[in-house]
């Protein structure tokens, strides 16, 4: 992987990476609510040392001020609302600013640690494993699902049919034969449907996917015709574009399963999006042409962090990592 080198205050040396590392360390501790005013003058002397100290501590309020705007858009896009120069507000970064949006890192460490502990669907589902967890179930028919990180599954077995409800995440169902009860799976608005297969459904924020390792499934929507599903292919399904059916690489589309995540050629900004589903907190990129960074290799899921310092050690990327995000530039 090569990258062009993001951002005009980015540090060359040892020594200016440490500096930037202890200037976001303090805005940090200054906006956790337990600062005292003797924090508060040592900051100020340390950042008024040399300019080297003053430079690292304006990078660093231009970072985390950057990070507050990245995830105003991004909830945007969430919202379907069209971006433009407006959309997103800006605020000049002064001390008042930067220390008032740190101090929401107390109450944020509230949001990012109930997701550590898996979907609220979680509570009244039948099987759920929490963030970067993984769980095999083996069902009363010999049936076996294996759930995803964050992921929440009921069963609901009767004379007639065998039904799983997806409420989140992503599972992978292996189907033992039995023609009198067929195998279904829900999860949203759509339904899948087997006899004797192996498949994986996943629900995202607009649209669910199904990927099908062995044998067909029928995947229905709403009003829609169904559509089957053989081996080999991957389906996604969304109210505003329908069914969208594409050939897919099954052994990368289901490596989860064996601890491990593959990528050929994917943008460093979809393979973030894959890595914060098993890790707690964000992950935000600065810069667009290192968006756009493709990377190949196969990775640990147990060990995300490990990624990360592969992605900082084999590009020119830099990798800053805090209690609840982390920043690539």
């Amino acid at each position: 992987m090569s990258e062009e080198k993001q951002g005009p205050l980015m540090a060359e040396d040892g020594a200016g990476r440490r500096l930037s590392d202890e200037a976001i360390d303090w805005l940090v501790r200054l906006g956790s609510g337990r600062a005292t005013a003797t924090d508060r003058l040592a900051f100020q002397r340390w950042r008024q040392s040399s300019t080297a100290h003053e430079a690292a501590a304006v990078e660093a309020e231009v970072l985390l001020h950057a990070v507050g705007e990245t995830r105003q858009a991004d909830e945007l896009r969430r919202q379907g609302t069209p971006l433009s120069a407006g959309s997103v507000r800006r605020h000049p970064v002064g001390r008042r600013v930067l220390f008032a949006g740190a101090a929401a890192a107390s109450v944020a460490a509230v949001a990012v640690a109930l997701p550590a502990l898996g979907p609220l669907s979680g509570l009244y589902a039948d099987h759920a494993t929490a963030v970067g967890g993984r769980k095999r179930v083996a069902l009363a028919d010999s049936s076996v699902v294996v759930l995803n990180t964050a992921t929440a599954v009921s069963v609901d077995y009767s004379a007639q049919e065998r039904r799983l409800v997806l409420h989140d995440g992503e599972a992978l169902f292996e189907v033992a034969k039995d023609a009198a009860r067929p195998f279904i799976v829900v999860a949203g608005d759509v339904e899948v449907r087997a006899v004797g297969t192996a498949f994986v459904v996943r629900l995202k924020r607009v649209f669910e996917n199904v990927t099908v390792s062995e044998g067909t499934v029928e995947v229905k929507m709403g009003d829609r015709p169904s559509i089957r599903v053989v081996a080999g292919q991957q389906l996604d399904v969304s109210e505003s574009d329908g069914f969208k059916l594409r050939v897919v690489d099954v052994d990368a589309a289901t490596a989860w399963q064996r601890g491990k995540l593959i990528f050929n050629r994917r943008p460093l900004e979809n393979v973030v999006a894959e890595l914060e589903r098993y890790r707690t907190g964000r992950i935000v990129i600065l810069g667009d042409r290192l968006k756009t960074l493709e990377v190949t290799g196969v990775f640990d899921l147990d060990d995300t962090d490990r990624i990360l310092r592969t992605i900082e050690e084999t590009t020119k990327a830099r990798v800053v990592q805090m209690p609840l995000f982390t920043i690539i530039r």
